[in-house]
């Protein structure tokens, strides 16, 4: 299974883009876990992650979640282009997702 994990400022907006990829990911041949949470609560599902998504608002945190997750872990941290998190592209951002993960 792979496993995404999604942060924003309060896991709130995020959480639509989790279900416009979990429709995306129903034509998969696997089975993907997305989680959709707030910056303050990462360390919460962050062992299971295989990928780190911030979403525009939180770019800020990259490098930090980079030195965290990304050095210690090898968890891939990368912000969600602002067209497809604008516009909701859930496919885009789950293959771009599973891209980040199968490249690692």
């Amino acid at each position: 299974m792979k496993n995404i994990l999604l942060v924003c400022a309060a896991g709130m907006s995020t959480s639509m883009l989790v279900t416009k990829m979990e429709k995306a990911a129903v034509n998969k041949d696997e089975e993907i876990k997305i989680t959709a949470t707030s910056g303050g609560d990462v360390k919460k599902y962050i062992d299971e992650a295989e990928v780190l998504l911030l979403g525009p608002q939180v770019s800020y945190l990259k490098a930090d979640y980079e030195k965290q997750y990304g050095d210690e872990r090898g968890i891939p941290v990368e912000v969600i282009n602002s067209i497809d998190y604008g516009t909701m592209n859930g496919e885009k951002v789950l293959n771009w997702a599973i891209d980040l993960i199968d490249s690692k």
